[in-house]
């Protein structure tokens, strides 16, 4: 028996051992929001002398055009990837820089009925060179353009090695000749040339902080063999359905005896909206001031947002357990939350039904609430990915600074979703007019929803002004005079409406004006700084105030757009 068990447990080995050699060690595929942590580290491994990319910027590329972006992973490890976009060839073969022709990195200039293939982006794991991982992910993206019969593609090749040989060449044009006659290597336009892309000119300035290229970088093309070039196809972007169903809540200032009853209120409109089939439901700015009807005494601005933070937790918790009970995404509003390092800042917890939950701080506090509840701006904006694309959230205020929209568009938000708080109508129409401005520039839909009535004993709260509303932008497909939807003034209610995210594809491409696709890069950019600015002592509050900083008119109310 003894002797019997010994060729058995060889076999069990032999299988495992098959089984091991017979899993795939390489996987190419597209890009995912999940890689771009990966995406980032392999892209500062691959290119050290370059500046990397922000996991913002990453987000934009895969979220503009996910079938133009592709990742290659070895035994489990992300070792490749490149990113393209489709483009006019009025705009792919012409003159331009990486920042020009990409939106600064985002490639937000992607054009849904673009006939090239713009590839933007090709970077391989220096440990995994000879791996043939480059030549893999070009095989991805021909195959991308033949699906899609498309003209053919294009990019700016790197010059690696022009710097080296500088002063033995005349200029980056007999650079390339001797490179093509073979008396000059440069792995890389070696690298393209072997892949059947040849050159079609010299782009000067195309990235300047490739030193080794001198910023120059040779433009490269590849025409389809599938396509009759004599007689070019014409793409068109066909009227889709890709709905949305959005809730906005407008919500009743109302005491409260306890933190349960404000949850049950809340509850409700969360239900309403699930009977409804919603997606998404969105709550104003600052809706949980509710909580502080039930203190024994009318709390001052700090010791207010004191008690507000302590909920933190709870609210959290709790709206995230409805989203998954109901089966809705809950754009939380607002709350004030003390953070780790002190400060305090208004926060717009989001619930995903999956469970998952995000936060986005609001960037500008207003001089109320900087002066009075001493809250803090935060320094970083991005969008939100969800089952239904990427989301992005301006909190009141920051809706009146359109470099936010922008940075929430370029990295795919179709949604911005603006809780808001205000007192008087000159502050809400402040905040409407600007959401509809930014549905206008940025071809996308706006969704506002703020508090109305008033809380006794909260002084925070004396009167509130609210017209929640669902924005879309202005033309043919959409509905008449930009609203989609739009709730009584200073009325609880929820007001439910679709929308359809594929009229936004069709108006970027296909509209009568088209925003986004027209913004003049060689003659602008939005340059984010990646460090956090803050002013710790711009808006203190207590004995020793800087008597040069004046309290701003009117109550101490926060939000007010």
């Amino acid at each position: 028996m003894a002797n019997s068990s010994k060729p058995a447990s060889s076999d069990a080995e032999s299988t495992t051992d098959k089984e091991r050699r017979g899993k795939a060690r390489l996987e190419v595929r597209q890009a995912r929001p999940a890689d771009v942590r990966a995406i980032a580290d392999l892209v500062r491994r691959a290119y050290a002398d370059l500046p990397a990319y922000t996991h913002g910027e990453i987000r934009g590329q895969i979220n503009n055009f996910p079938d133009g972006c592709f990742v290659a992973k070895m035994d489990g490890v992300l070792v490749g990837y490149c990113a393209s976009m489709r483009l006019s060839a009025n705009t792919a073969l012409k003159p331009h820089s990486w920042d020009e022709i990409t939106g600064n990195g985002f490639g937000s200039r992607h054009l849904p009925t673009g006939e090239w293939l713009y590839g933007y982006e090709m970077c391989v794991d220096p440990k995994s060179r000879g791996t043939r991982i480059g030549r893999r992910l070009y095989e991805e993206r021909r195959a991308l353009a033949e699906r899609l019969e498309l003209t053919g593609i294009v990019f700016g090749g790197r010059m690696p090695n022009l710097k080296r040989f500088w002063r033995k060449v005349d200029g980056p044009q007999d650079y390339l000749a001797q490179v093509i006659e073979n008396k000059i290597h440069d792995p890389v336009l070696r690298f393209q040339l072997a892949n059947g892309f040849e050159p079609i000119g010299i782009l000067p300035n195309y990235l300047p902080e490739d030193k080794k290229s001198k910023a120059f970088a040779v433009h490269m093309m590849w025409r389809n063999p599938y396509v009759d070039h004599d007689k070019p196809q014409k793409h068109r972007l066909p009227r889709g359905v890709e709905s949305v169903r959005i809730a906005t809540c407008q919500l009743q200032a109302r005491s409260v005896k306890d933190f349960a009853e404000f949850i049950r209120h809340i509850e409700y409109f969360v239900d309403v909206a699930a009977d409804y089939e919603a997606d998404f439901i969105v709550f104003p700015e600052l809706f949980t001031l509710m909580l502080l009807s039930f203190e024994e005494k009318e709390l001052t601005p700090l010791e207010a947002i004191e008690t507000l933070s302590r909920y933190t937790p709870k609210i959290r918790q709790t709206l995230s357990d409805m989203a998954l009970k109901y089966n809705i995404n809950i754009i939380g509003g607002s709350h004030p939350t003390r953070l780790e390092d002190g400060d305090i800042h208004n926060v717009a917890y989001v619930c995903l039904r999956d469970g998952s939950i995000y936060s986005q701080e609001k960037i500008h506090p207003t001089p109320n609430e900087a002066y009075w509840w001493n809250i803090k701006g935060g320094d970083s904006i991005d969008a939100i990915p969800t089952d239904c694309g990427p989301i992005g959230v301006l909190i009141c205020y920051d809706s009146e600074f359109p470099e936010l929209a922008r940075r929430l568009v370029d990295e795919g938000a179709r949604i911005i979703f603006v809780p808001f708080c205000t007192d008087s109508r000159q502050g809400y129409m402040r905040v409407r007019y600007c959401a509809q401005a930014r549905a206008i520039e940025n071809q996308c839909f706006v969704v506002m929803s703020g508090n109305v009535g008033n809380l006794p004993n909260v002084a925070n709260m004396d009167i509130q002004y609210a017209q929640s509303c669902i924005l879309t932008p202005c033309d043919f497909p959409f509905a008449r005079d930009g609203i989609a939807a739009e709730a009584s003034e200073n009325v609880e209610t929820l007001t439910i409406s679709d929308v359809n995210l594929a009229d936004l594809s069709w108006a970027r491409a296909e509209g009568t004006v088209q925003n986004l696709a027209d913004r003049r890069f060689d003659l602008y950019r939005i340059a984010w700084d990646k460090r956090a600015a803050t002013n710790p002592e711009q808006y203190r509050i207590g004995a020793d105030q800087d008597a040069s900083v004046s309290a701003p008119k009117g109550p101490h109310s926060p939000g007010g757009g």
